[in-house]
């Protein structure tokens, strides 16, 4: 991985803003994707297994034999550990809490309902892919907005190896100028952004189509203006960028290749097969509509002449134990619940449902660290344009973060751990980890509302029985 302090060592980047055409080819060239693309395809069940083709050797000649059973039956493994995963982390809205109301009313309004879509989106993706990433922009009417970039468009640059500070992002994709395919490239500092385009001889230049080039990332009152940051944030899924495929791929390929062969087994070959003895002149076909006909065949008196059978079964209870034992696995190297285990009995307790999801929270755990992080960086920019446009001074470091774990839970032992604990801790962290609340600020709210009306009530009720204060 190059970092942005090479890249300048090198004189490959002009004015901090230009860069150089070898190293958009060479960035462009070394940019491994196959892992992204190959969680992307397990998560929507588009496993190995259905590329797998039978071959013969007439000959000694390698050939695709078309005519074998070649049952190929995906198991959708992966959506369902990565599903888990996204729902018990993000399932229910992340909360942003700031003790200036004004202030996270604001946030919350221009970040909008689909911000909730988006984070379980980026979570889902960067479950499938390692990684992935947002773009925030303002658009023409001068509104906050944000999009998600695929993480294959994107290759980060660094200011250090410990790929801690952003200082640019290289993105391209594929655009058709005059009727061919030619790779566009976004050039993104923490102040401009120029484009380039592929020529025919594959170099990169200046894409002259743009009216600024280098231009600004944004504009206010007809004037540009830079962020001071790159305008794209990283959601990794862990610290190594890993797809959570990786740690359990080969345990979903060999399920899906054992229940294939046990479907081409069934298929290939009968319960019984027939061994005629002596019989090397009479017809197959004339054998067997004797014996559907009339239920019965002629023997000869030679010797060695008869039919045998020969019972052939397939080793079910073999299979089965190695299924049973590859979905074991699978639950336990992917970090997920099993659903179908009994060891809890019909109404487990709270202890108990916590320890069926201990694998699944110590994933999740580690994935909230990193999209905490990555939220907070992402509420930057938004607290810059309230900033900006309402001549505010927020700053972003006080807003708190919190996920709200979804999971089976036991709610009357969650309602009796929420009633012991008034007096104890808020009442907004009390209402923010109750089982029945969704949206925590509405329910604080309608608490006020109710409050208030007992309060009216029993100020009538008093001086209607001449009660004074």
């Amino acid at each position: 991985m190059i970092t942005y302090n090479e890249l300048l060592n090198q004189k490959l980047i002009y004015d901090n803003k230009i860069i150089d055409s070898v190293i958009i080819k060479d960035l462009i060239n070394t940019h491994d994707t196959s892992h992204m693309i190959e969680g992307h395809k397990y998560y929507h069940n588009e496993n190995d297994i259905l590329d797998r083709k039978k071959y013969h050797y007439p000959d000694g000649q390698k050939v695709e034999d078309e005519t074998k059973a070649n049952c190929r039956i995906p198991h959708n493994w992966h959506k369902l550990l990565v599903d888990q995963k996204v729902a018990y982390l993000v399932g229910k809205p992340v909360v942003l809490q700031v003790d200036k109301k004004e202030y996270e009313e604001r946030l919350n309004l221009i970040l909008g309902e689909e911000w909730d879509d988006v984070l379980t989106e980026l979570a889902t993706n960067s479950s499938n892919k390692g990684t992935e990433w947002l773009h925030t922009y303002i658009n023409e009417e001068g509104k906050f907005k944000y999009i998600i970039i695929p993480a294959e468009e994107i290759i980060p640059i660094y200011d250090t190896s410990l790929q801690e500070n952003l200082e640019a992002v290289l993105r391209y994709y594929l655009v058709e100028v005059n009727g061919k395919e030619r790779i566009r490239v976004e050039w993104w500092t923490r102040d401009t952004v120029s484009f380039y385009i592929e020529t025919d001889n594959g170099d990169f230049i200046l894409d002259d189509t743009e009216s600024n080039n280098p231009d600004s990332h944004y504009y206010y009152n007809n004037k540009g203006y830079g962020w001071g940051k790159v305008p794209f944030i990283e959601f990794p899924n862990n610290e190594a960028r890993y797809s959570d495929l990786k740690y359990y791929k080969e345990l979903i390929d060999s399920y899906d290749r054992n229940v294939s062969d046990l479907d081409n087994n069934l298929l290939e070959i009968q319960e019984i097969i027939t061994i005629l003895k002596g019989y090397e002149g009479t017809e197959l076909k004339e054998f067997h509509d004797n014996l559907r006909y009339y239920k019965a065949i002629k023997v000869n008196s030679e010797p060695g002449s008869g039919v045998d059978k020969l019972e052939l079964n397939i080793p079910i209870e073999a299979k089965k134990e190695m299924l049973d034992r590859l979905e074991e696995n699978i639950f336990i190297f992917g970090q997920g619940v099993n659903m179908k285990t009994d060891k809890f009995g019909n109404s487990p307790s709270g202890e108990a449902l916590k320890f069926l999801y201990s694998l699944l929270d110590l994933k999740a755990s580690i994935a909230e660290r990193k999209l905490r992080k990555a939220i907070k960086r992402f509420l930057w920019f938004a607290t810059e344009y309230i900033n900006i446009i309402d001549n505010k001074s927020y700053d972003n470091t006080i807003i708190q973060v919190t996920f709200r774990k979804t999971m089976i839970t036991n709610d009357r032992e969650n309602v009796e751990i929420a009633s012991q604990s008034k007096g104890i801790i808020s009442d907004e962290t009390i209402v923010a980890n109750h089982p029945w609340v969704e949206d925590v600020g509405k329910e604080l709210k309608k608490i006020e509302e109710q409050n208030d009306y007992i309060e009216y009530e029993f100020e009538n009720k008093s001086k209607e029985d001449g009660i004074d204060e």
